[in-house]
């Protein structure tokens, strides 16, 4: 599965780029530009209402 989110196009590909985050994460061991979890979903549900097609 691809961290990408142009192939997000159902609730099961969701489920799947979300389990992919977190395995890169783990994997890679870099800092993400949103150091905690509450930070992360106010970046992820604003870039969900700038989504087009959504």
């Amino acid at each position: 599965m691809t961290t990408s989110p142009d192939h997000v196009d159902s609730r099961e590909d969701l489920a799947a780029f979300v389990r992919s985050l977190r395995r890169s994460h783990a994997e890679d061991g870099r800092p993400w530009e949103n150091a905690d979890l509450p930070s992360f979903l106010d970046a992820l549900s604003a870039w969900t209402d700038d989504a087009d097609g959504w």
